[in-house]
């Protein structure tokens, strides 16, 4: 319904109509806003509590009130150790001028600064020198190796830096570029930076051999793996994990064969992983993640909350799978192939209690039918972790691990050739297992660099 009247020149009639049409256009409005109110806002539940859209991100539970920790030595900073000392004193008496020495201690403080340096350039002269004896010729072979590697002009301490800024910080080259022209007063080329990290990569290649072999020889491993994108194209950047080990490999395809690639034929550990069937290649022991599986059995729940059927069914599997995770093992004094076969004993016990809970809804259409089906064909696959102490009974190591990877992703969007998911892939194993074993960074890149490089396996 459209409204012209020219306001000016209207009588009080049409003024008093239009003034009827409006209300009756807003009366119309309201109960259309009213009825996409009542579309978004669902009816409350059984016991009368509102509950938001199915849309909206539930708030995190609130964590429980810790109790401050105590210090031995109050709530002061500890001051750091000083590299430097300046005292402050008067050379004489502000009243009458006499010379002053000595002194007591009234007051310190300290003030930690970061001194702006520029990039030092130093220049290797060889000088050659003839012997007046024999007239030979000699110019010395500087060893550089400390120093530099091979004949790039750009030493380790800058590459060293650079890499950590790339990998570990994730900045962009261009950032990279930014501040180290204001921090060094050093300026290098986007080229010459991407050559530098890539001359990281082409040095830790044993190194990364060596992970992998690692990762071979590792009871257990846990395997996740994540989209990447090479140059505008989708790829999946496959993530393989142990206590000790991150190992990274970029592969345009999601399929076994990379499982197979990367674990070999001599792996005969356990393997976790998700309920993804990339993972079904490999034919030894698996331990399937449960909290993927207890995700799932939530959001079931969720959906079906009215139904008591579906909330007792879940609240018995998470029963049994906290029993599973509560048990403490046999008698430590018993000898060890009795220990092993109770282990396998209480694991068949566990596959019972969850196999009576599902088998009932197997072949029905109850709202829970396909998480039994997925337990009765994974069955075998989720106590592991009873029988081999050693094996989590999640796949939260390779989710973790994937994290460093997938924040440099949204930074960067992803790589732009081969050689740079190579180098990705290379460059993530190595900060990664670095970070997981505790060690610096800077040291470790220092060390790939002027070390002997290990030899391929």
């Amino acid at each position: 319904m459209e409204l012209q009247l020219d306001l000016a020149a209207a009588s009080r009639e049409e003024l008093i109509d239009l003034i009827y049409q409006l209300l009756e256009r807003l009366q119309v409005q309201e109960a259309r806003i009213a009825d996409l109110e009542a579309q978004l806002k669902p009816a409350p539940d059984a016991l009368g509590e509102q509950k938001p859209p199915s849309w909206v991100k539930p708030n995190r539970p609130a964590a429980p009130k810790k109790e401050r920790k105590k210090r031995a030595h109050g709530f002061a900073r500890r001051c750091d150790k000083p590299t430097h000392r300046v005292e402050h004193a008067f050379a004489q008496c502000p009243d009458c001028q006499v010379p002053l020495s000595g002194g007591r201690v009234s007051g310190c403080r300290q003030v930690i600064t970061l001194p702006r340096m520029a990039a030092r350039v130093t220049e290797h002269v060889v000088l050659e020198r003839t012997c007046p004896q024999c007239q030979k010729r000699w110019a010395p072979q500087p060893d550089l190796r400390e120093v530099t590697v091979g004949q790039q002009r750009v030493g380790i301490s800058v590459q060293s830096e650079v890499v950590v800024l790339r990998e570990e910080c994730r900045l962009p080259f261009g950032v990279v570029q930014r501040y180290l022209e204001r921090r060094y007063r050093l300026h290098l080329s986007v080229g010459e930076l991407v050559a530098l990290v890539r001359g990281v990569a082409v040095r830790g290649q044993g190194e990364y051999t060596q992970l992998q072999q690692e990762i071979r020889d590792s009871p257990a491993v846990q395997g996740d793996e994540t989209g990447w994108r090479e140059n505008g194209r989708n790829g999946y950047l496959w993530s393989f994990s142990s206590p000790t080990v991150r190992y990274f490999l970029y592969r345009q395809s999601r399929a076994g064969a990379v499982v197979e690639e990367v674990l070999g034929e001599e792996f005969d550990g356990v393997l976790g992983s998700d309920f993804y069937g990339a993972y079904n290649v490999y034919q030894g022991p698996h331990q399937r993640c449960w909290t993927h599986l207890l995700r799932a059995i939530h959001e079931l729940k969720e959906r079906h909350s009215q139904d008591a059927a579906v909330v007792a069914w879940a609240e018995g599997v998470h029963q049994v799978y906290e029993g599973a995770k509560a048990y403490a093992g046999p008698e430590p004094r018993l000898p060890a192939t009795r220990r092993q076969a109770q282990r396998v004993k209480r694991q068949q016990q566990y596959e019972q209690e969850l196999w009576a809970l599902c088998q009932p809804y197997v072949k029905t259409e109850a709202p829970m039918r396909v998480l039994c089906q997925r337990i009765e064909r994974f069955l075998p696959e989720l106590f592991t972790f009873v029988a081999e102490p050693g094996v989590p009974a999640d796949n939260n190591g390779a989710e973790r691990s994937l994290r460093p990877p997938v924040v440099s992703r949204k930074i960067s969007g992803g790589t732009r050739s081969p050689k740079g998911s190579e180098t990705k892939s290379i460059l993530a194993s190595l900060f990664g297992t670095w970070r997981l074993r505790g060690l610096d960074p800077y040291q470790a890149v220092r060390r790939t660099l002027t070390g002997p490089q290990p030899a391929p396996v």
